[in-house]
């Protein structure tokens, strides 16, 4: 059996997730735009110098999902998937994961991004391993930060 790993940003995307769902959410109205598009700005300035604290970044990334409800999220997530993220699915990309998976290979997403948002980007490729950024969840629940070693 062969092993095909994808990233996901940029590669099967025309986009970036992350990016994209913070977007969304400033778009919605969850999250100031001032604030986190200015909070954003300083990290990705950061990630370009290479003193980028990704602790401080997931908390961050992670806040929204522990500053609302489940169901709201869920409910977001697929009007996310719907409006942002199928249309940054190409053909190509499309039919590159499908080759693999007929072929029967072992595909897997391997991404930084967090898995609340990559997972169900995984599942609309088919692909049932996904390596990613684990949120920490408590009785159900997002509490803000990673859970284990981040991606």
């Amino acid at each position: 059996m062969k092993l095909a790993l994808f990233d996901l940003d940029h590669t099967l995307l025309a986009g970036d997730s992350d990016y994209e769902w913070g977007q969304f959410l400033v778009d919605r109205g969850v999250l100031d735009p001032a604030a986190y598009e200015a909070q954003n700005r300083e990290f990705y300035a950061q990630y370009v110098a290479g003193s980028l604290d990704i602790h401080e970044f997931l908390g961050f990334a992670l806040r929204p999902l522990a500053e609302h409800e489940p169901a709201d999220l869920e409910r977001w997530h697929a009007e996310f998937m719907r409006t942002r993220i199928l249309p940054m699915i190409g053909d190509k990309a499309r039919a590159l994961v499908a080759r693999h998976r007929d072929a029967g290979d072992l595909c897997a997403i391997v991404t930084a991004t967090n898995r609340f948002v990559t997972g169900p980007i995984a599942r609309e490729f088919g692909v049932a391993h996904l390596i990613a950024t684990e949120p920490e969840s408590v009785d159900g629940r997002f509490t803000g930060r990673v859970a284990g070693t981040p991606c």
